[in-house]
C-alpha cells in the first residue's frame, strides 16, 4: 500500500491541499497530530482528517483546543499558540472538538507484515517531548527501544527526517502547515514498497496569509505567524 503520512497541519488548508495534490493517489492517510492552532482554517483541516485518516493520533495542540489545556509548546511560539487556540475553540463545533479530544495519544497498526507505531511527539512522552534536532543515534535508539514495532512515526518538531537506529526506522514527515528549518514549503512523507520518502510541496502562502489577516487576532500574533509561514523560521 501507498501511505500519505502527515503531521502538524495547523489549520493551513492551502498547504494541505498542495500536499494532497503533490502526493497523488494513495491508499491510506496516516495523521500524526496537530490539525489545529496557528493557521486560519481549523474547521476545514479537522474535517479532512476526520474523512481521510485511517490512523490518527492526538497532538498537543489538538489536546489544548479539545480540552482547554496548556499546549506546552516552545516558548517562542506560546503567544501565537494561546491566541489561536482561543479562536479555534470558538470556530470548531462540539463534534470536532470531541473528535480531537478522543484521538489516542499513541497507536500500533500493521500493514503487509510490517508493524508500525504512531505518536505525535515521542514514545516516552506522546504529546509534549521535543526530540532535539541533533539527537544522537544512541539517544534516539534509547527513546524508541521500548516500542514493539519496526517503524516509528512521529512529528511535533516540524523538522523532517528518516533515520535507522537500533534495527528500527524512525520517520518524522515534518509539518504540512508550519514548516521549520528555513524551508517554507509544506513537508510530508510517503510510504511505498517498504520505504519512506520525504517530500516538499510549494503552496500559495499568500492565500494562507490573506485568510490569516482577516482573523480577529492581535496584530503582533499575525505578524509573527506570517513570518513563520514566509520563511520557515521565526
Amino acid at each position: 500500500m501507498r501511505f500519505l503520512i502527515v503531521s502538524d497541519i495547523h489549520g493551513n488548508i492551502a498547504a494541505l491541499r498542495a500536499v494532497v495534490t503533490d502526493a497523488g493517489d494513495v491508499d491510506a492517510v496516516i495523521f500524526l497530530g496537530d490539525a489545529v492552532d496557528y493557521g486560519p482554517c481549523p474547521v476545514e483541516c479537522v474535517s479532512w482528517v476526520r474523512e481521510r485518516a485511517v490512523v490518527a493520533v492526538r497532538g498537543n495542540h489538538d489536546n489544548a483546543v479539545a480540552h482547554g489545556e496548556d499546549s506546552r509548546c516552545s516558548p517562542a511560539y506560546r503567544q501565537m499558540a494561546e491566541a489561536t487556540c482561543v479562536l479555534h475553540r470558538r470556530l470548531l463545533g462540539p463534534e470536532d472538538k470531541t473528535f480531537l479530544g478522543r484521538l489516542p495519544i499513541e497507536t500500533y497498526f500493521e500493514n503487509d507484515g510490517t508493524r508500525f507505531y504512531a505518536v505525535h511527539a515521542a514514545p516516552t512522552d506522546p504529546m509534549f517531548k521535543y526530540l532535539p534536532e541533533d539527537i544522537s543515534d544512541e539517544e534516539l535508539a534509547q527513546e524508541v527501544a521500548p516500542v514493539e514495532a519496526e517503524v516509528i512515526l512521529l512529528g511535533h518538531t516540524h523538522l523532517p527526517f528518516v533515520r535507522r537506529v537500533g534495527g528500527k526506522r524512525v520517520i518524522n514527515p515534518g509539518s504540512v502547515g508550519q514548516p521549520k528549518g528555513g524551508d517554507p514549503r509544506a513537508s510530508y512523507a510517503l510510504w511505498e514498497d517498504g520505504e519512506a520518502v520525504l517530500r516538499r510541496a510549494a503552496y500559495p502562502v499568500e492565500e494562507t496569509v490573506k485568510t490569516l489577516q482577516a482573523q480577529p487576532l492581535p496584530e503582533m500574533v499575525i505578524e509573527d505567524l506570517m513570518r513563520v509561514l514566509g520563511t520557515g523560521r521565526l
